[in-house]
This record gives C-alpha cells, structure tokens and sequence, in this order.
C-alpha cells in the first residue's frame, strides 16, 4: 500500500502542535520545582517584600531631611538610633532625625530613603552629617514593590528556573502544582542496527540514535525511555510501539521512515488502534522523511534513521511539540543569534535548509563558516555551534550576509 502523503512545509508541521494537549499535573514541594512548568497561576498571598528594606548601609531618613545638603553645607541629623538586621523598629522616625541601618534591614515608620554610608560623616555619638541629598524611595525597595498581595507572580505555562523556585518559596508557596515531566519512547529499527558493546560486522553499525535522541530529550527537560533495537519485523515492532505508548507520553522511532522494501514505520502505525497519520515527509534538508502520527492523543514519530537528520528534526521540530506537552506557553524557544558569513552558501528553493555552522570571533564580530562534510557524518554535528536556516524560497546566501544562527 502506498502511504505517502503530500510532503508538508515545516510551517504546517507546526501547526499540528495544536493537536496535542499536555500531560496531567500533579502537586510536588517547591524544592523539587526545578525544570517544572507551572500548571496553575501562583497569586501572591501578601506583599513582598512586605515591609520597606534598605538596600545600602547607611542611614535612613525622611528624604526631606536632606534636601539641599552637599559637600560644603550638610545636613546636620539627629541619630535617633540603630536598626539591626531583622529589627522591627518600634519608633516613628521625624524630620530630622537619622538612623543606622544596615542593607536588608526594615525602615521605621516615617523614614523613606536611605542615604549611602559614604555620603554621611558621624559627628558623634547622637549627631550625623549628610552630604548628599536624597529622594523619596531612594536606596529603598518598598512595602509591594516586588510584588503586590493578589498580584499573578507567576503564570501558568512558565518554566521554573532558580528565580522562580525563590519566589514562590519567598511567598510561602511550600508546594505548587506543576505539569508532569513528560516521558518520551525511543525506539531504533532497523537489521543493520547492533548493541554498542557488540563489534560491528561489515554492514552493521552501532545504535548511536538511542543515545543521541536521549540527550536531546532530557536537554528538554523530559524524560527518555529506552526500549531497545527493534529488527526489521512488523510484529515485533507493532509490539514495542504499543508498549511504549502504553508507558510514555511520546514515541520516537529511529529508522524505517524512508522509502524501501522493508520500511514497517507507517504500517504499524497505521494497524494501530485510533491513529491518524498526520504527516509523511516534511520540505526540511535534513530530515524530509519523518512521519508523525497521532495514536490516543499522543504524538508518535518516525525518525529518519540517518544520525544527523534524526538530532536535526528533534531539535527542530519535535522540540516544541515536546514543549507543548510539558505545558509551557507557546512561542519559538531556539536561541538565535546574529553573525556575518564566511562564504556563499548553496540551497535548494522548495524546502527549508539546515547548514550545520561553526562560530569564531573576530575583531568583535561573530562570523559563521558552514561545516563541510556528507551530510550522514556525526563529526558534522560534533563541529556544529549551531544550524544555519535557509528559507524554502531561498537559492542560497552570499559572503557576508547577516545571518541569524541557531545555537546548539
């Protein structure tokens, strides 16, 4: 049976993302937030900081106090006592008047700004001068000014990095409710393909798109499942796939994606029970025969066997599939950055090119130099800073065009 379809543009690739929903949420500590994606809005449950804090040594004054004041005529104050971190000052401070604080420490009633320690001279014991003036909030952070209490601190779709975890504990959230960290099938095909500990035979090579496809994945922040080799056998493969859908929340499988006598890819799919074949063949160099299916809601993929289109289409492609199932709100997430080139660069028109490119620094300019070599090598992609895009209606790119690169 001929299952090709009509080769898809990268552009309706992804906008099959939205067939897919994420993974159910659950509720852990904040301590093992890290990487999550939050699956409900956090709402501040009080301001924060919540008091005014110094954020230099000094002293803190009524800003009036100061106005006016420089090096040859100062304001002179009154030191009406000191503030020690952690202190809740029991006084009103008064026009005037000054107190000691230190970075952190909490403002008394009264005072709204602090005037940096180099700027002031202590007369005494109960006396200070001040040489420079300041304004209201100066040196200050107030009462709400990080965050207001009913405020949406975080929202829901937002990666937790470090930053975030902070916040949330620094507002007392001990636990939140995060979306599942998504686990992702990978399955090699293929009779050529062998154990890594085994010795390759003429015509055999090692599985190298387990590992790389699972470095990738958890690069992502997800989670890979390894389920094997699978040969060239149509039940046995129906029977590895069925298992993985079972137990993971996306399929990869490497290999069988391309014409021949013995691709089983899209049978096996297409023998499974609700599974729609969304896409055979995309217009992308490298990585034109992927397959991507959707079987009980889930997405399940047929990689390109070949090493470099496999790592290309994942990170390209899959990726923010991936992303949509963790939850995070949708917007384009590859790194990018400018940098001029070396040399003209040759491309197909009709389909979207992927030049793996080297970066080297010159003169503070970023200049990018295509990685020469077949396209199946590894080494290409162990040389590879990034990938170069071309676009579909593009005959190539000339010496010293600006380009936009994606790092890797």
């Amino acid at each position: 049976m001929n299952h090709f379809f009509k080769v898809k543009s990268l552009e309706e690739v992804m906008a099959l993302i939205g067939e897919f929903s994420p993974v159910g949420s659950e509720k852990i500590p904040i301590s093992k937030a890290f990487s999550r994606v939050l699956a409900r809005d956090l709402v501040a449950k009080q301001d924060m900081p919540g008091f005014r804090r110094a954020t230099m040594d000094g002293y803190a004054v009524v800003a009036q106090s100061t106005f006016g004041a420089s090096e040859s005529g100062p304001a002179w104050l009154d030191i009406a006592g000191t503030i020690l971190m952690g202190d809740i000052p029991d006084f009103t401070l008064k026009l005037g008047q000054a107190v000691k604080i230190s970075t952190g420490g909490m403002l008394p009633e009264g005072a709204d700004s602090v005037v940096m320690v180099e700027h002031t001279e202590q007369i005494d014991e109960l006396s200070v001068e001040i040489y420079k003036s300041v304004a209201p909030l100066q040196h200050v952070i107030d009462a709400s000014e990080d965050f207001a209490k009913e405020e949406i601190v975080l929202s829901k779709g937002i990666f937790i990095r470090p930053q975030e975890e902070g916040l949330a504990a620094g507002l007392g959230f001990a636990q939140i409710e995060t979306y599942k960290t998504p686990k992702v099938g990978i399955i090699s095909t293929g009779d050529e393909i062998i154990p890594i500990e085994e010795e390759p035979l003429p015509g055999k090579i090692r599985d190298i798109n387990s590992y790389t496809l699972s470095g990738f994945i958890r690069e992502a922040h997800a989670i890979p499942v390894r389920y094997g080799i699978i040969k060239d056998d149509l039940a046995a493969l129906k029977k590895a796939v069925a298992k993985a859908l079972e137990e993971t929340d996306m399929v990869l499988i490497s290999g069988g994606s391309s014409v021949g006598t013995r691709d089983f890819t899209v049978d096996v799919l297409s023998a499974l029970p609700d599974t729609d074949i969304l896409v055979h063949g995309m217009s992308v160099s490298p990585g034109k025969p992927t397959i991507l299916a959707k079987s009980g809601g889930k997405p399940v993929w047929g990689l390109p066997g070949q090493v470099v289109s496999a790592m290309v289409v994942l990170k390209i492609v899959i990726i923010p599939f991936l992303n949509k199932l963790k939850g995070l709100k949708a917007k384009d997430r590859l790194i990018r950055i400018p940098a001029k080139l070396t040399r003209n660069v040759s491309s197909t028109q009709g389909r979207r090119d992927f030049i793996r490119v080297e970066l080297a620094k010159k003169n503070s300019q970023l200049l990018v130099k295509p990685v020469l070599g077949k396209s199946g090598l590894i080494r290409t992609m162990i040389h590879a800073d990034g990938l170069l895009e071309i676009g579909d209606h593009v005959e190539g790119l000339e010496k010293d065009t600006m380009v936009d690169i994606i790092l890797l």
